[in-house]
């Protein structure tokens, strides 16, 4: 039997296996099911290779480590979750800069 379509959106980080990004993607996939709970689908982790370090919502790209220079903070990444996703969400401190 078919599992019933979701509205909630998915979160996919691929990060490279081969830098030991691992613990650094699941950490920030901890970060966003504290914040957003059962608002998401869930949190996928995809390993990759050749240092790539990617977060997409529902196959938007929100993250590029190469694109946006670097990791995300936990606070960028939610602003950015939420604002592809979420946009009524409240972060509470979170909204700072």
């Amino acid at each position: 039997m078919p599992e019933p379509a979701t509205t909630e959106p998915a979160i996919t980080i691929t990060y490279c296996s081969q830098c030991n990004w691992l613990l650094r993607a699941s950490w920030l996939a901890g970060e966003l099911l504290s914040t957003f709970g059962a608002e998401l689908a869930g949190v996928t982790l995809v390993p990759g290779t050749g240092g790539v370090f990617t977060v997409d919502v529902d196959g938007e790209r929100v993250w590029d480590r190469t694109a946006d220079g670097g990791f995300p903070d936990a606070a960028q990444l939610k602003r950015r979750v939420r604002d592809a996703a979420l946009p009524d969400w409240n972060l509470g401190h979170g909204e700072a800069p």
